[in-house]
């Protein structure tokens, strides 16, 4: 037990989400439990991971959460180690929040991504029909996040821009799609920053510069595909080569790695393939499920594109993550590691109160704010 490496998650500590601060205290060893000094109260050392208050031992959950995350059937599971299916769901959906709450820590920050691909899978639901969105960075095929939603509209796909927004640094960015308008409508809208003016009221929007947006439209007849339509809808032809040199290494206009994504997430959600018998019981199980895959792609599987040529220790190959090549970890990730990673909470602000605020609030918010 290290309490240099544990925070508060007590909501109304003024010091929670702080590590290494010197406020975390071993409570017990045999219990492992550790004690803010702080606020006063005392935590488990599962405390915000999906082990939470569970009987099982650790490995079993790891495993059976390791076969989930690569497809494994979940009857195959119950058969194979006794469980209840309601055991089995429940785990699958502790492991997907916990890689949601990771995902949104780690992944959704401001970086350079360059060229980003985006598109939609169409899910069969019990009663109904469910739309799957996804976007990938190119240069280090890192998934940066997915949305539901019941119908193909903006809505679906101005939630994903915002959350490819929440990666993005105002660097020249070009997006490759289909020929679906949403996109356009959503990348003009979301990528926009606030303009300062000297009258009051609502700040104005001026879209970021350097935006770009290519398609690839794909035409059908009889259920077969007879041509290929690549165009640019926003930006020069130029900046968006330089784009596609940059992050592919080719000048040609494709959705092609988005597509490889949405296979990989077919082979390990049933519910996904497209002629199959399996059916989404309830969103909330599918967007656990999807995060999962999503989050142990980025940081648990070796990507084979994004090898290095080898030097130390006489190895032909590096093997790298997509977290990897983003620079998020520095190396392959287990299962274990990333359920047991903490995730802190946001950090305590001062309460808004009318007046002056006390002495004792200005050093609360000196120390902990």
């Amino acid at each position: 037990m290290d309490p240099q490496r544990v925070f508060c998650p007590n909501m109304a500590c003024p010091a929670r989400g702080h590590i290494g601060a010197g406020n975390i205290g071993i409570h017990s060893r045999k219990d492992k439990r550790y004690v803010c000094r702080v606020c006063g109260k005392t935590f488990s050392a599962s405390k915000g991971t999906p082990f939470y208050r569970l009987r099982t031992p650790l490995d079993l959950v790891v495993l059976v959460v390791t076969l989930l995350a690569h497809g494994c059937p979940p009857q195959a599971i119950v058969a194979a180690f006794c469980l209840d299916e309601r055991t089995v769901a429940s785990w699958q959906e502790r492991a997907g929040k916990q890689c949601a709450r990771l995902h949104e820590h780690l992944v959704q920050r401001p970086r350079d991504l360059a060229q980003v691909q985006a598109d939609e899978l169409r899910v069969k639901k019990q009663g109904g029909i469910l739309w799957l969105a996804m976007a990938i960075q190119v240069s280090t095929r890192l998934w940066l996040g997915a949305t539901l939603s019941a119908h193909r509209d903006g809505d679906l796909i101005s939630a994903l821009m915002q959350k490819v927004r929440a990666c993005a640094l105002c660097r020249p960015l070009l997006f490759c799609t289909d020929g679906f308008r949403a996109y356009l409508y959503a990348i003009r809208q979301v990528f926009r920053e606030p303009l300062c003016g000297g009258r009051g009221g609502r700040y104005l929007l001026r879209p970021w510069d350097n935006v770009c947006i290519a398609q690839m439209v794909k035409q059908y007849a009889c259920r077969q595909l007879v041509g290929v339509i690549r165009r640019v809808v926003q930006g020069s032809i130029a900046q968006v080569e330089q784009l596609l040199q940059q992050t592919q290494h080719s000048a040609l206009i494709s959705t092609v790695y988005i597509e490889r994504l949405n296979a990989t997430f077919r082979s390990c959600l049933s519910a996904l393939v497209r002629r199959g018998r399996s059916l989404v019981q309830q969103t909330a199980t599918l967007y656990d499920g999807v995060y999962l895959v999503g989050t142990v792609y980025n940081f648990c599987v070796d990507h084979e594109s994004l090898r290095l040529p080898g030097i130390v220790g006489g190895r032909k190959w590096l093997p790298r993550t997509p977290a990897m090549a983003a620079g998020l970890a520095d190396h392959r990730w287990t299962v274990k590691e990333l359920l047991l990673y903490p995730v802190p909470p946001p950090r305590w602000a001062p309460p808004q109160r009318r007046g002056r605020p006390s002495a004792a609030m200005k050093r609360l918010a000196a120390q902990w704010a």
